[in-house]
């Protein structure tokens, strides 16, 4: 399928690895030309550099942390109005509620809740002016099942999603259009971070904790990176214009909702 993208530009960030990289690729793929962000400034850069040579198109890098708001600013200024903005940022750290304190709460918010907005803040008027843009969030199936050891996360990922479900209904009808990814276990960083956690907690080897985890998932796996970047370029794409701010779920069927 053309994807009708072909020559947009897109900023997707934290896209060193994981589910960032695969949308990168999958929207290089499609003919789109990146500009991709990491804090690793190595990582970063082999990764553009093997889109560059696999699909033939122009990928600039800025390795800085989007949490922060001088990451936010430097992107911003390479970015410079891009068509497409994918927002990713790593996930806080599982936990317990009586572990968490006032500082935990305001980083969680600040990587996953304030760091798209802010993003968004400053794409959607150019996206605006020219009557065409899309907006992906890269989120959590927590935030339709909230997962209790990742309280930190279900908090922050609920407020963005408050967030895009008005501002997705503002902005629709000038051409632009704002959902939200979420993504239940995939074969990443960090999954294999989540399940070490299991391993200590349960005393299990990580071949049993990931079959303990597999068990859970209707599929029977993990997902892939390649398979969630080609939902996010689909949702990037000329076909998604009647998609408005909606949270899709990619877990295999792990969360089961009636409606």
């Amino acid at each position: 399928m053309d994807l009708g993208i072909s020559g947009k530009r897109a900023l997707v960030t934290a896209s060193s690895k994981g589910l960032g990289l695969g949308c990168a690729r999958a929207l290089a793929e499609a003919g789109c030309d990146l500009v991709m962000n990491a804090r690793g400034a190595d990582a970063l850069e082999a990764e553009a550099e093997r889109i560059r040579e696999e699909f033939g198109v122009k990928v600039e890098t800025i390795a800085c942390d989007v949490t922060t708001t001088d990451g936010q600013e430097r992107i911003l200024d390479l970015a410079s109005g891009p068509d497409i903005l994918v927002t990713n940022a790593g996930g806080p750290p599982p936990g317990q509620w009586s572990d968490w304190t006032r500082d935990d709460f305001i980083a969680a918010l600040d990587a996953n809740m304030l760091a798209p907005i802010a993003l968004m803040k400053a794409c959607l008027p150019t996206m605006i002016d020219r009557g065409w843009g899309r907006v992906v969030n890269i989120t959590s199936q927590s935030v339709k099942s909230p997962i209790a050891v990742l309280g930190l996360s279900n908090s922050a990922r609920a407020g963005l999603t408050g967030y895009v479900a008005g501002t997705a209904r503002q902005v629709a009808g000038k051409g632009v259009n704002i959902n939200n990814l979420l993504p239940g276990i995939h074969d990443t960083d960090r999954a294999t971070s989540l399940d070490k956690g299991v391993v200590e907690s349960q005393g299990l080897t990580m071949e049993e904790a990931r079959a303990q985890r597999q068990s859970t998932i209707p599929a029977g796996r993990y997902g892939t990176p390649e398979e969630f970047g080609a939902a996010c370029a689909f949702l990037c794409s000329r076909h998604s214009g009647f998609i408005v701010g909606q949270n899709i779920l990619l877990d295999g069927g792990a969360v089961n909702l009636s409606m």
